[in-house]
């Protein structure tokens, strides 16, 4: 008999033991469960380490008390002050560590513009808290197939929201490929979290042809503030600096 590995992510402490109590009943299933997002990575790295990979992970979809229909935002590896990280960022985070777990989030309410998330963040399956058992083991076998599962209430929303979410992905790429190598490594900077005068420093110019840069990326991508600029930035898929390669590139660039 082929085992399924489930690890449950809850910061619910009864919740997260009365589900994988009754998961861990069915003949074919074996279930961990971990209270945070920093112990749910510490699980699969352990388990990766042992050659015992999870195959399935359900997680809070509001893990961490985050306010809902927030963006995931908080490194994954660290969570935020508290040591805490949501859900949707957990989803995230996995997907790009351990690609090889299906994640199924689990919710209190249906939320399309949250569900769209979660799956663009990688998850295959969006399933309520209060489903039946028999549905909750349907969608852990079915996303092992590489099936997406919703609740058919969702659908239509997610579609549109999905939708709305490429539009404006489109629209964003298309503004920062307006930008030049030199503003689009101002722009990278931006997004790593660096001032006017640590991008400075880091491409070996001067903080005035900094702001220059600046302005000039703000302006071309049509906002009014460097927040509203990683933003834009981040739906065009751009990421931080590799402050390093920078560094490097920059006295031959400058």
């Amino acid at each position: 008999m082929v085992r399924i590995r489930v690890l449950v992510v809850d910061d619910h402490r009864i919740f997260a033991e009365s589900l994988a109590a009754a998961l861990a009943a069915e003949p074919d299933v074996d279930v961990s469960a971990a209270g945070s997002g920093p112990a749910a990575l510490r699980c699969l790295e352990r388990a990766a380490g042992e050659s015992r990979r999870f195959d399935v992970m359900l997680v809070d979809a509001d893990l961490g008390g985050n306010v809902p229909g927030s963006r995931p935002a908080v490194p994954v590896q660290e969570g935020n002050a508290d040591g805490l990280v949501d859900g949707i960022s957990l989803v995230a985070g996995v997907r790009s560590g351990h690609p090889g777990v299906r994640t199924v989030v689990l919710a209190e309410k249906d939320d399309p513009r949250r569900a769209a998330l979660a799956l663009g963040a990688g998850a295959s399956g969006w399933v309520a808290k209060d489903c039946s058992l028999s549905r909750l083991l349907t969608v852990i076998r079915g996303v092992l197939r590489d099936e997406t599962h919703l609740p058919p209430a969702l659908l239509t929303g997610v579609l549109r929201e999905l939708t709305a979410a490429r539009r404006h992905r489109t629209e964003s790429e298309r503004l920062v490929e307006s930008l030049t190598p030199r503003e689009r490594e101002v722009l990278r900077c931006m997004v790593a979290g660096l001032g006017r005068k640590a991008v400075a420093e880091r491409l070996f110019l001067s903080p005035h042809t900094v702001r220059t840069h600046m302005q000039n990326v703000l302006g071309k991508l049509g906002v009014h503030s460097t927040l509203a600029a990683v933003a834009l930035a981040r739906r065009a898929g751009v990421g931080p600096a590799d402050l390093g390669d920078v560094v490097e590139r920059g006295g031959q660039l400058a």
